[in-house]
């Protein structure tokens, strides 16, 4: 089981309390109305799924019930960082 910190909260918590909600940090297209169906769909529906390490949007859906980002080893499940919406993430893959 993972333990996992709210930034929002200030707690670790169990992973029962969060769910995931996919890939963090999906720019939405600038303008939606004149997208090509090709382009929306690539928006709405596919994700990078890599093998090491993934940011992630998270809510904590049984405590504060915000929207948080992760990064996690897919590997290993290890939790690298958690931070809030609109940040950077601090460790990233090199390469």
């Amino acid at each position: 089981m993972l333990h996992i910190y709210c930034p929002h909260c200030g707690e670790y918590r169990e992973e029962e309390e969060f769910h995931a909600r996919g890939q963090a940090h999906i720019a939405r297209p600038a303008d939606p109305d004149n997208c090509t169906d090709e382009e929306w769909g690539a928006y709405l529906f596919f994700r990078k799924n890599p093998r090491g390490l993934h940011h992630e949007l998270w809510v904590h859906s049984a405590g504060c019930r915000k929207f948080f980002n992760l990064s996690r080893d897919t590997q290993t499940y290890e939790i690298k960082e958690v931070y809030k919406i609109g940040e950077q993430p601090q460790v990233v893959e090199k390469g």
